[in-house]
């Protein structure tokens, strides 16, 4: 991947500002967020980290050379619905910004509705301009993008679920200062 591929705004957060953290079965990845293109968006990721929505749940759709989507609380192993249609908290206005589609971005899930966000999240693998200005992008990935790679291969069924929902669960999601404390 070259690096322009990735670059946005701003390429690495300032000391002290808030990253999250997902500890994955494959490896950590580390996100910074874009508060000032999608406020909302950023606070309601904080929100799931904090509040263990997304430790236990696992990346439910893998798509090579576009994405791994994760952030449904019915991956959990005590989750109530089928993956892919659960949700937390109230829907989120969409907050579309100018921030392309490219690996390693950060983007809000959402039904065909744009004001449909909840937790669900995805994670960009490939480039994908159809996406640009249609879904609400709040972060980046500053470390682990090699993490992103290792999950989109797993083996999957024919809807793109990962066939083992451990190699691609979240074991741990948080929200910590950076520079990360190693």
């Amino acid at each position: 991947m070259s690096e322009n591929v990735l670059s946005s705004d701003i390429d690495q957060p300032m000391d002290g500002d808030e990253v999250a953290v997902l500890e994955t079965a494959q490896g950590r990845i580390v996100v910074m967020f874009f508060p000032d293109k999608a406020p909302n968006h950023v606070a309601r990721f904080k929100e799931c980290c904090n509040e263990g929505i997304y430790t236990g749940t696992y990346f439910h759709r893998l798509i090579p050379g576009f994405m791994i989507q994760g952030g449904d609380p019915n991956t959990k192993p005590d989750g109530k619905g089928h993956p892919g249609t659960g949700g937390y908290g109230g829907y989120l206005k969409a907050e579309f910004n100018d921030t392309k589609h490219v690996p390693g971005i950060l983007s809000a899930a959402r039904t065909s509705d744009p004001n449909s966000s909840q937790s669900q999240f995805f994670l960009m693998h490939g480039v994908s301009p159809h996406l640009d200005r249609q879904y609400s992008v709040y972060g980046k990935i500053i470390e682990g993008l090699e993490v992103v790679d290792k999950i989109v291969n797993l083996p999957k069924d024919h809807s793109d679920h990962p066939r083992d929902k451990e190699g691609a669960r979240i074991n741990r999601a948080y929200v910590a200062t950076w520079p990360l404390a190693e």
